[in-house]
């Protein structure tokens, strides 16, 4: 479906902020503030939910004693030789472990033994444009090499020279200061504000927004988290949801994997909180906010004033407004002497995806024409042959031009039907490919399923008067570009 059409930016001139009072020492000005999300990428999550809800309109005061809930760091301090200031507003979202605050028998349901280890797992840049019209999530593993800055271990006291890490041991080390100074020195971009978050606040935020529907075209499950969803549509409440994504041992992909999960699980947050009425709601407005804000911490900056303005600003954001990608990674398995196995990001491509970020460009050309439907089996891996059953001339060489050209493998040669009175256009299959029927039937909205014993693995499309389009499929994973961006739209469900 495409997307609707954004409102006009407004022209109006922007509001000046208030004078401090005489005595007082002027406060700097905090760049707008993004979204994060809560700890294995849901954490983050949460609080782009704070960013979002903002912009139900909901006065200041409310907003003020929500803000006193917010524990406050100074990941800033001191902080010398930073990068240059770009457009828009970068937020690192750091997910923290916390599960100590999560009683014994939801540790036991959701397997979350074992003592906490007040380390992070989830750092992710969200970048917001400078026009609020558009964020760009960028995770970066937690086994990236990364050279640690010199720094004071917070633990031991002693100094440290630069020595090489994997990403997360910077918050291990140093706290959230080192982990702002390392990811700044990695990519360059100079980090606006800091958001926090763990295990309780992500479970809490879901369960108050009445659980997040998210889909999978193919069963997923995990020893490890305990994981175990069939394929298809599932409403997943804060348990059942940490489980999703927190999942690394579903396949090969390990932690790449999860933060593709992880991504999907942000977009179908944001579809969730934009589309179901809470932003209009106050008092489910401020339920959600107290659910994310009693575990996250922030950086000074990151208050009512801030809150307030970024999600005015953002009150037409929607899925198809955001774009996720992972740093591209140029070896994996990269062995590092007392470190043990890193992942190298490309040198090339990781400067070319941070660069966009500090010019404030999109990560990936915006496709107009809507997102394709996402589908288990590519649709260049199905064949079929397109029948006509009406009396329309010409219709069934019309339906074959229109599968081909969106990647159905057509026989090009399309013929009458046996019937030609049919209503209702028939996906015709052979039970054994009934993954591919489906994805053909996405295609063809409307459409019946047929399943025919013994068709064999050429599927056929029996066209009824009714057929008006093809719509535009593809296989999970739709990653577009260098990058391997995919926009929110185009991993909600369908």
């Amino acid at each position: 479906m495409p997307t609707p059409p954004r409102s006009p930016r407004s022209t109006a001139a922007p509001q000046r902020r208030p004078q401090p009072s005489p005595g007082r020492a002027p406060r700097r000005p905090a760049p707008p503030v993004r979204r994060r999300k809560p700890r294995w990428g849901m954490r983050a999550v949460t609080t782009v939910s704070v960013v979002v809800l903002a912009s139900a309109g909901i006065g200041h005061a409310v907003m003020t004693s929500l803000d006193a809930d917010i524990a406050r760091v100074d990941p800033f301090k001191d902080m010398k030789n930073r990068p240059q200031a770009g457009h828009g507003m970068n937020v690192l979202l750091v997910g923290t472990d916390g599960r100590e605050k999560i009683s014994k028998e939801e540790r036991r349901k959701y397997r979350l033994g074992g003592a906490p280890c007040h380390c992070t797992d989830t750092i992710m840049i969200v970048h917001i444009s400078e026009d609020r019209e558009r964020a760009s999530v960028v995770s970066l593993p937690r086994d990236s090499y990364a050279v640690m800055p010199a720094h004071v271990d917070r633990t031991t006291g002693k100094r440290h020279g630069g020595h090489p890490v994997k990403l997360n041991a910077a918050y291990a080390e140093g706290g959230p200061q080192l982990t702002v100074r390392t990811v700044e020195s990695m990519t360059k971009v100079k980090i606006d504000h800091y958001l926090e978050v763990d295990f309780t606040s992500f479970m809490r935020t879901v369960d108050v927004v009445g659980g997040v529907q998210i889909c999978t075209a193919a069963p997923l499950k995990d020893s490890y988290t305990g994981l175990n969803l069939p394929a298809g549509r599932h409403t997943l409440a804060g348990g059942q949801a940490l489980q999703y994504v927190r999942a690394r041992h579903i396949d090969g992909a390990s932690d790449l994997g999860r933060m593709k999960r992880q991504q999907r699980f942000m977009a179908a947050l944001v579809e969730r909180i934009t589309s179901s009425g809470i932003l209009l709601n106050p008092m489910k407005f401020r339920d959600v906010t107290r659910a994310v804000l009693g575990s996250v911490r922030a950086d000074k900056g990151f208050g009512t004033d801030e809150m307030l303005d970024l999600g005015r600003a953002m009150r037409n954001f929607s899925p198809s407004s955001s774009e996720f990608t992972t740093v591209p990674i140029g070896r994996m398995g990269n062995a590092v002497k007392g470190v043990g196995s890193t992942l190298k990001w490309d040198p090339v491509k990781a400067e070319r995806l941070f660069h966009a970020l500090r010019q404030d460009q999109p990560l990936s050309a915006h496709r107009s024409r809507g997102a394709a439907r996402i589908v288990s089996v590519a649709p260049q891996q199905i064949r079929v042959q397109v029948e006509n059953g009406t009396r329309t001339p010409g219709l069934g060489r019309r339906v074959d031009a229109a599968l081909a050209s969106t990647g159905f493998r057509t026989t090009r040669a399309p013929v009458n039907a046996a019937a030609r009175d049919v209503k209702r256009t028939i996906v015709a299959y052979d039970p054994r490919w009934d993954r591919s029927a489906k994805s053909l039937a996405t295609a063809l909205p409307g459409s019946e399923l047929r399943p025919v014993k013994g068709l064999g693995a050429t599927l056929k499309v029996i066209a009824g008067t009714d057929f008006e389009r093809v719509r535009k499929v593809r296989a999970e994973d739709p990653g577009q570009g260098e990058f391997g961006v995919v926009r929110g739209d185009e991993v909600a469900c369908s």
